[in-house]
Formats: structure tokens, sequence, C-alpha cells
């Protein structure tokens, strides 16, 4: 009766937990790279302010243009619609938004689309300024 202690085996390549490594660092690399491209957002004269701050980045950009029109991601709202939008994306009061108005807008239009925000359960509302230096 003989030992063999040191046979000889054949060594073998996994290939499925180096395809789910892979698909994990797809997966992370997309998610990150979509957090780098900046909203796109209308060609605003902000108004000034000394007490401008970082805002976190918000899950969306409010713009009031000079004519009073409304725009959220590239897409025209009424303010009817921006209340139904903004109701619908899910839990509105953990929703952050940045409000962007140029500064020959009246302040009457700005205080509308806020009401709206209000409204549609929206409770974290940040105003875009540029910082006076």
């Amino acid at each position: 009766m003989e030992r063999r202690y040191f046979e000889q085996k054949k060594g073998r390549v996994e290939i499925i937990p180096m395809i789910d490594i892979m698909l994990f660092l797809l997966v992370f690399f997309i998610m990150i790279t979509l957090q780098m491209i900046p909203d796109k957002g209308l060609s605003l004269q902000l108004p000034r302010s000394s007490q401008a701050q970082q805002l976190p980045r918000p899950h969306y950009t409010i713009n009031i243009d000079r004519d009073g029109s409304v725009d959220v991601k590239g897409h025209h709202y009424d303010l009817d619609d921006l209340q139904k939008m903004l109701a619908g994306d899910g839990n509105p009061a953990k929703t952050q938004i940045t409000i962007a108005a140029d500064k020959g807008v009246p302040f009457q239009d700005f205080v509308h689309v806020m009401d709206r925000c209000q409204k549609a359960g929206v409770s974290d509302i940040g105003i875009a300024a540029k910082a006076s230096g």
C-alpha cells in the first residue's frame, strides 16, 4: 500500500468569481460617472449675496427665466405640472430643491414656484446666488 502525499493536481482558473468582480466594478464606475455629470441649466444672471454658501447637490434645480418660464433638467413645466412632478417623486419630504431665478425675474414668479414646491411636500429648498467677492 503506497501513499502519495504529493499528488500532482492541475491548476484551475475560476472564471465565475472574476465575472462577478468585473460586473461589480462596471456598475461602480457607471454610478460614479453618472454623479460626475453636471446638470444642464439655463444661462441665468443670478443675484449676488455676501452670505452665499455651497449647498449639497440637489435632486432638482428649478430654473426660472426672465419671461417666467420654469425649466427642470431641460424640460419646460407650468406650475401645475411642476407640482405634480415633485409630488410624484417618491418621498417629496426628502427631495432637495435649488431654485435658480434670473435676477430680472419678478419676485412674485419666484414665490409662485416656492409655493408649488411646498404644496408638493418639498421642505428642503435652496436659493441659488453668486457669491459676491
